[in-house]
């Protein structure tokens, strides 16, 4: 278990595998997903987060939050994304609030091209912190964005 700040991440060993089994080039994008999703969930004053592995990919899942997935598949090797419950209204929000900042895919994924810069940080902090506490804003208009 690590600790950052009075946020305690719970990961799964089998996670740190397959970080490692990324292409080089592609890990590091990921590992900067991952990194922006643990510094979201301190910033929101979680006390866990937990790392684990969902579909095979790294997920994250906080008490009141839906997971958010990261991953890079062979089949899309020019693209990465991070994935959200396809049966919220994540995408579907994110979709109007962020029409003109993300790319994504059906409802289920803002999609990031590893050739461009990576992403707008700010808009995608708001995603993530939607993400993680989306049982306590489901109800809200544009879930509170």
């Amino acid at each position: 278990m690590k600790t950052t700040s009075n946020l305690n991440v719970k990961t799964d060993p089998r996670v740190a595998a397959v970080f490692n089994n990324y292409p080089k080039h592609v890990c590091h994008n990921i590992e900067q997903l991952r990194q922006l999703i643990i510094e979201v969930a301190a910033e929101i004053g979680l006390k866990t987060l937990e790392e684990t592995l969902k579909w095979g990919e790294p997920s994250y899942l906080a008490k009141k939050g839906s997971t958010i997935r990261i991953g890079w598949k062979k089949n899309k090797p020019e693209q990465f994304a991070m994935y959200f419950q396809c049966t919220s209204l994540l995408i579907e929000t994110f979709k109007i609030v962020f029409k003109d900042v993300f790319i994504f895919e059906g409802n289920r994924a803002i999609v990031f091209k590893l050739n461009k810069t990576l992403y707008n940080t700010l808009a995608l902090k708001q995603c993530i912190k939607a993400g993680l506490t989306y049982h306590s804003i489901k109800h809200l208009p544009l879930l509170g964005l």
